[in-house]
């Protein structure tokens, strides 16, 4: 049995060997948010612009507290998101880098190697033509990215905190970025 290295903490984990498929780094989820501030028409037309450009039913979002200077009730439904995981959000991953020519500004990484950026017009994306009935919607796209074994904050029986071998780092991020052709901005 061979020491560990001087250099290494105790109780530090081992890096794995790069030929581990188990431990590169994966888009665990993509919530795709459009927040309006108010209910109505303008959030239906919130809803109808997420379900042209994810394909997926989008549920609605309310708001936590009351602000009465922007006319805001506790409970009042102020916006609409979809959550996509696997390939439908790997697919819509690429669409959406795509919309924003493939750059993304390295400072939306933060330390677990999480990312979200904002796509200011649903026209953006390729195929999608400008509706006067729906007007101009901009979306907020936050990236999750993890690695296997990272259901185990989900499940129903035994769920655990994500242990820090799970989590991934923003250089690990940035690596995964660069196989699939973001460019990012520093």
């Amino acid at each position: 049995m061979s020491a560990p290295p001087e250099s290494a903490s105790p109780g530090a984990p081992v890096p794995a060997p790069a030929d581990n498929p188990h431990r590169s780094v994966r888009i665990v989820k993509v919530v795709v948010n459009c927040g309006v501030g108010e209910s109505g028409e303008a959030r239906t037309r919130a809803e109808r612009v997420l379900a042209m450009v994810t394909h997926q039913k989008p549920v609605a979002t309310r708001s936590h507290s009351t602000n009465r200077d922007f006319g805001i009730r506790k409970g009042q439904e102020i916006g609409a998101k979809v959550t996509l995981r696997g390939s439908v959000a790997r697919d819509f991953l690429a669409r959406a880098f795509e919309a924003r020519d493939k750059q993304l500004d390295a400072d939306s990484i933060d330390k677990f190697g999480n990312f979200s950026f904002g796509i200011a017009d649903y026209t953006d994306f390729t195929g999608m033509k400008y509706d006067p009935a729906i007007g101009i919607h901009g979306m907020d796209v936050a990236v999750e990215m993890g690695r296997a074994g990272f259901r185990v904050r989900q499940r129903a029986l035994q769920s655990r905190p994500i242990p820090r071998s799970l989590r991934s780092t923003r250089d690990e991020t940035k690596a995964f970025l660069a196989t699939i052709g973001v460019t990012l901005l520093e």
